[in-house]
């Protein structure tokens, strides 16, 4: 659960949600690991630095009610609402809020973060407004659960790993192969093209890599079906589990086939393994 990546899928989800809501000041940070708060650490259009690092504890303040009520919170005028604490008063007034909503990042029932959106003005937010920030948080969420599980795989397939197929326990060699096969799978439900960029790498460490001077450089969507095939997928199974159409994969699959010199399904995956495209 790295906070770093944490804390980069909120700056994106505040730039997302300014620009869709034509908010002036959205702000976030990551829950401590270890600790119930919330350190401030991104900003966006504010004017001082006033909320800069400020830590907000679980169940104190706008955000910290909707840490401990694991929900959207909203107040039309902050100073004044009764249906909140007052610890962090002084820094939300030196910045001039007023109008402020705060939603929690929640992946498997522990929130992660928090999203604000403010106004300058004391005035209700809208529906259109909190449904854009609800929607900005559960794009975190997505996000963070896909890093989960990429983490997970690998953490679970890396320690056990033997040199290859001949000198490891074909169990745990299998391991591999699966977290290797769901890690491909993962990758098109990203959006970031960084995030998913950084989970095929992490796909590249449960392979040997490309053999020197291998001429085959297979697309990486012909690696994804040859990794369906491998699991012994039909080409109706493996165009569902891609999100692809069956002729789609059969397309792939003769390319592949093609640049491997295989005549056969059984044949272009063993060239693939031994071309260090797939463990």
């Amino acid at each position: 659960m790295a906070t770093a990546a944490d804390t980069a899928e909120i700056r994106g989800a505040l730039a997302r949600l300014r620009r869709t809501t034509g908010l002036p000041v959205a702000f976030g940070g990551v829950v401590e690991p270890g600790r119930r708060q919330i350190r401030i650490s991104e900003l966006s259009g504010t004017s001082t630095g006033a909320l800069s690092a400020l830590a907000v504890t679980s169940g104190n303040g706008l955000g910290g009610k909707a840490v401990a009520l694991t929900r959207p919170c909203a107040v039309a005028d902050y100073s004044a609402s009764r249906r909140i604490s007052h610890e962090y008063d002084l820094p939300v007034a030196a910045e001039g809020l007023r109008s402020v909503l705060a939603v929690p990042v929640v992946v498997r029932r522990r929130v992660r973060g928090v999203l604000y959106g403010a106004l300058r003005t004391a005035e209700p937010l809208g529906d259109r407004i909190l449904s854009a920030a609800v929607e900005a948080a559960r794009d975190v969420e997505q996000a963070l659960v896909v890093r989960d599980e990429a983490a997970e795989l690998l953490a679970a397939a890396r320690p056990e790993r033997g040199p290859g197929p001949c000198g490891a326990d074909t169990a745990v060699w299998e391991r591999v192969r699966e977290a290797h096969a769901a890690l491909r799978a993962l990758a098109p439900r990203i959006d970031d093209p960084a995030a998913r960029d950084e989970l095929l790498r992490a796909c590249g460490l449960l392979t040997a890599g490309p053999a020197p001077g291998h001429p085959a450089l297979p697309a990486p969507r012909e690696i994804d079906v040859l990794v369906r095939v491998a699991a012994g997928d039909t080409n109706a199974i493996a165009a569902e589990r891609l999100g692809l159409g069956t002729e789609t994969v059969k397309s792939y699959l003769r390319s592949a086939m093609r640049k491997l010199g295989a005549r056969t399904r059984g044949e272009a995956v063993a060239a693939a393994r031994r071309g260090g495209w797939l463990p």
